[in-house]
């Protein structure tokens, strides 16, 4: 079983292993017996193995920006992940500070965007190659937002496991006060349970 995005494997004559690069964007599972390597420092690399089954896989994602910190956001903007995953943000925006936090009133007062079974969570500010991690347990939909780039649309968006309806999406309450760019940011679930990743656009 393959499924993937990375374009292509190689043989590492050093490790002896067939050798599958995971690029920037790009996601591979896999159950052969292959080794998944990325590039560090300029990304955040998944990766998850269920022991039984055998099967593996790797999703690299990235904070840009550029060096003038004009261009803000979260690329991949929508994931979806395994119930227990950890998922590791990692500021490679050499112009900016970022924050990842969740959408919950113990953060800043903000309306709960994430299941109500979940714990919300704030890295504080990253600095650049700074990174921040999180465990995501409860099965449903998790919003988060960079604390000073709200405005500017830096959202994210989460699905784990397989969440159905979400209780958190049919609260009136649930757009707050969150700036149109924002709420405008997000993609629809539906396109990520169906790709597994949504870059940005």
């Amino acid at each position: 079983m393959i499924a993937t995005s990375a374009s292509h494997r190689f043989w590492d004559h050093r490790h002896q292993a067939w050798t599958v690069p995971v690029l920037v964007g790009e996601r591979y599972v896999t159950d052969r017996d292959e080794e998944l390597t990325t590039v560090l420092g300029s990304c955040v690399a998944i990766c998850v193995r269920d022991r039984v089954t055998g099967v593996g896989g790797m999703n690299h994602l990235l904070l840009p920006g550029d060096a003038t910190g004009a261009h803000v956001g979260f690329d991949p903007v929508g994931l979806r992940v395994l119930p227990g995953e950890v998922v590791r943000w990692v500021n490679a925006d050499a112009g900016n500070t970022h924050t990842a936090t969740a959408y919950h009133p113990a953060n800043f007062g903000r309306p709960r965007r994430i299941p109500a079974a979940a714990t919300p969570w704030d890295s504080d500010y990253l600095l650049p190659d700074e990174d921040f991690a999180v465990t995501l347990s409860a099965e449903g939909v998790y919003d988060y937002y960079c604390v000073p780039h709200e405005h500017a649309g830096m959202v994210g968006r989460i699905v784990v496991g397989n969440p159905g309806a979400d209780a958190w999406m049919q609260d009136p309450g649930a757009a707050g006060d969150l700036p149109e760019v924002a709420l405008d940011g997000f993609p629809p679930v539906a396109e990520i349970m169906e790709k597994g990743l949504v870059r940005r656009a």
